[in-house]
């Protein structure tokens, strides 16, 4: 039995490309494109346009990785941050979150995602050759791994921990992992908890 559509063509397809965004399954979707439909002044035309900038004038960073219109980027082209240290992080989502915290003001490298043999993800796949560039030009004093707790996280952050081993002045360190600030004992993971402890510090 086939679906009946409810709409034309135009809207069904919007439908569609909605549906893969992240967070948006096919009824959030259905929720959204009628939104903005029916909101064509206010949303959808300003969206459209906003995309069409997006589309001709947002790249690649050539030096981190992070995207942006600009080349070098924003960030890179900042003479406040401290050039000497570098955060590691997977994805560009996880540059947005450090910087929304304001916690450190540094240079960063993006690698395009995580070691994965089983998936295919080799070295080679990510962007790990250019961070050694970066080191090896001199002038970087700390690398930063900044990587998200997974099995796959843990297992690229310590290839680029061999990796960075040669350059015998540039120290790495990596994000403390344990109870969250606001976090109960009680409602934590036993993996988190025994992280905790391991790398607890005096008080």
């Amino acid at each position: 039995m086939s679906t009946r559509r409810v709409a034309g063509p135009e809207i069904e397809r919007l439908i569609q490309l909605l549906a893969k965004l992240p967070g948006l399954g096919p009824r959030s979707a259905r929720r959204a494109a009628l939104h903005l439909v029916q909101k064509k002044d206010q949303l959808l035309i300003p969206l459209a346009e906003a995309m069409g900038v997006a589309v001709d004038q947002v790249g690649i960073c050539s030096e981190c990785g992070t995207v942006d219109t600009s080349d070098p980027c924003t960030i890179c082209s900042d003479p406040r941050r401290d050039a000497s240290t570098i955060v590691v992080v997977e994805d560009v989502s996880d540059l947005w979150a450090l910087e929304r915290a304001s916690a450190v003001s540094a240079h960063y490298h993006v690698l395009g995602g995580t070691l994965s043999p089983l998936d295919g993800i080799g070295p080679d796949d990510l962007n790990i050759s250019k961070l050694m560039e970066r080191v090896e030009s001199g002038g970087v004093n700390e690398v930063i791994l900044a990587v998200n707790a997974t099995v796959e996280g843990q297992t690229t952050a310590h290839f680029i921990t061999d990796q960075l081993a040669r350059f015998e002045n540039v120290k790495v360190t990596r994000l403390a992992h344990g109870v969250p600030v606001g976090g109960e004992l009680d409602y934590l993971d036993e993996g988190t908890l025994a992280q905790a402890l391991r790398a607890r510090t005096k008080f």
